[in-house]
């Protein structure tokens, strides 16, 4: 199949990119390189460009056949997204919805879309089903809902069948430690405790120790990014045999809290990492992880890494990527 990958020189999208290649796809990366790189696709068709460019997205279709499209280009940054709500809502929203005119255009009707536990808010209930309220509480989950609610509504005239993917906490690296998370471009946790623990940064500041959690800090669901990387290849191929659209979670289904990856970096790196306690950041809820029995039934899914190995594989990547990819 030939596959468009908007965003797919960052680190979701690079390894996406990497598997695509290794089992035979062609593979065309969109991505404006903000916060991707390009020694992260190599083997891929990479364009520079961006989705809101209607006239680049036209000569894209236009010249390579396109099968399918996997769209992961977005601002990400919950933080950020806060302090920045439009630019979130510009590029999230109004920059998917060009996308997706330009698949209308251009006849392609599979589209896998990285969308985000942040649509839950704070869960009424754990583990997260897909059936629970969708109620973010940021404008980066806004502006996901709104772009799942988006494709939904056009699949109904146009059939654009999609498959939208609901990540909890991506982290991890290659198994050649090749490809990474690049903490100059990632704000994420376990990068920020890599660098710390490498004595390149300041000590990993842990927002809120008063939760109600087994150690008072938040708990997540972490993702090793090659599973992810595979879910969104079952994902294409289970558009191409016919499968209808669907929201889906994608997690591990177990929670660790901050004080967990912290610690489990220690042990991998066999040294200390330095911490300082600050109070709870707006808009993270105290838990989340995901249950993911529509994952196993609709793309045969199932992560299978755990946070030892995510872990392991994120300190081999930055120990010897110490700059990432510069």
């Amino acid at each position: 199949m030939s596959i468009l990958v908007t965003g797919g020189a960052g680190y979701i999208g690079a390894h996406t990119v990497r598997q695509l290649l290794r089992r035979g796809d062609d593979v065309i990366v969109l991505d404006n390189l903000e916060h991707g790189n390009a020694r992260a696709v190599e083997g891929a068709t990479l364009i520079i460009g961006d989705i809101a460019d209607r006239a680049a997205l036209d000569a894209l279709f236009s010249e390579h056949q396109i099968d399918a499209v996997i769209h992961l280009a977005a601002r990400k940054s919950v933080e950020e997204s806060l302090r920045r709500p439009a630019d979130y809502f510009r590029t999230n929203v109004a920059g998917s919805l060009a996308l997706v005119e330009a698949c209308l255009r251009a006849d392609v009707h599979h589209f896998v879309f990285s969308s985000t536990c942040a649509v839950y808010g704070t869960p009424s209930s754990l583990p997260v089903t897909e059936e629970l309220p969708e109620q973010p509480e940021t404008p980066y989950g806004e502006s996901k809902l709104m772009v799942e609610r988006m494709l939904r509504w056009i699949d109904r005239p146009h059939a654009l069948r999609s498959v939208s993917l609901r990540y909890f906490n991506a982290a991890g690296a290659a198994d050649e430690a090749d490809l990474g998370e690049d903490w100059t471009q990632a704000p994420n946790l376990v990068p920020v405790v890599m660098k710390a623990a490498l004595g390149r940064g300041a000590p990993v500041r842990i927002f809120g120790t008063d939760y109600p959690t087994h150690d008072g800090t938040a708990i997540r669901d972490y993702v090793h990014v090659l599973d992810l990387a595979d879910a969104h290849l079952r994902a294409v191929d289970y558009l191409a045999a016919g499968g209808s659209s669907q929201t889906i979670n994608l997690g591990s289904g177990q929670g660790a809290s901050v004080r967990d990856v912290i610690e489990q970096t220690e042990r991998a790196a066999g040294r200390r990492v330095p911490v300082i306690e600050a109070p709870r950041r707006e808009g993270d809820p105290p838990a989340i992880w995901s249950h993911g029995a529509r994952a196993s039934e609709h793309l045969g899914w199932q992560p299978r890494r755990g946070l030892e190995e995510i872990v392991e594989s994120a300190w081999r990547w930055h120990s010897t990527h110490p700059d990432g990819y510069s």
